[in-house]
């Protein structure tokens, strides 16, 4: 097995959730982590608890549907340590809402943090990776970028758009021969702060109760991250689709 430790780990949406556990694990480990979110006071939190002397930490106020906070939280790491290992696209939203409420906002805010953020962090580490012809993606779907449903017909089609981007990448650095791997992760449900996003009242409750009921820890997807970046350099788990045991779809 490859060694997992002393890697220089880039996470988004980092100040909750999956960013939140996969940073600690990491952290735990070994790796160097950046801390990229838009709350400054919970990545402050989160680098108390990983790192008091500030020095194997790092963070940056990042709204990634802005392409140079995006650079910016690049080129932090590049500055501090030298290298990114690996970039963890995690920042996501997920407002279901069926078509007929015409939640134009909510959709086009899904596209620019759901699509764009992943197209940036991508334009934002793969030029170091390929330089050095080592590096690893992991960008976060979901089952809905498998299945889709009343009520999640944009979040699925974003989530949809992560598989199909993560994959064309994949293949690009194969050809190249960049030694640069990229992993998709799809989780089911997770009880994360998604479902508070959502403004459409007739899904709300169900959505919550669904969640409530069967909704595992974000220390699981954290696990799986981690066994994903710990895979041999020479194998990529190209995509770990992963449910709670009793979520039937």
């Amino acid at each position: 097995m490859s060694n997992i430790q002393d890697k220089v780990v880039i996470i988004t949406g980092a100040s909750s959730g999956i960013g939140e556990a996969t940073a600690k694990l990491l952290a735990k480990k070994g790796n160097k982590i950046v801390l990229g979110a838009r709350r400054e006071e919970r990545l402050k939190e989160i680098m108390k608890d990983i790192d008091t002397e500030g020095e194997l930490a790092a963070y940056q106020v990042t709204d990634v549907t802005k392409h140079d906070d995006v650079e910016d939280l690049a080129k932090l790491a590049l500055d501090k340590f030298g290298r990114i290992d690996v970039w963890i696209n995690n920042a996501g939203l997920m407002p279901h809402s069926t078509f007929d409420k015409l939640k134009v906002k909510e959709w086009e805010r899904m596209v620019d943090v759901n699509i764009k953020g992943v197209l940036y962090g991508i334009a934002a580490a793969l030029p170091s990776m390929r330089e050095r012809k080592s590096g690893h993606f992991i960008n976060l779907s979901s089952v809905a970028g498998h299945q889709t449903h009343p009520g999640g017909g944009v979040y699925s089609g974003t989530k949809y758009a992560v598989r199909a981007i993560s994959e064309a990448l994949r293949q690009e650095e194969a050809v190249a021969k960049s030694n640069v791997r990229v992993t998709i992760i799809s989780p089911g449900a997770v009880a994360t702060e998604l479902p508070n996003t959502i403004t459409d009242e007739d899904l709300k409750q169900g959505i919550n109760q669904l969640y409530e009921a069967v909704a595992i820890s974000p220390e699981r997807i954290a696990e799986t991250i981690a066994f994903a970046i710990d895979t041999p350099s020479d194998t990529t788990m190209n995509e770990i689709l992963l449910r709670p045991t009793v979520q039937e779809v």
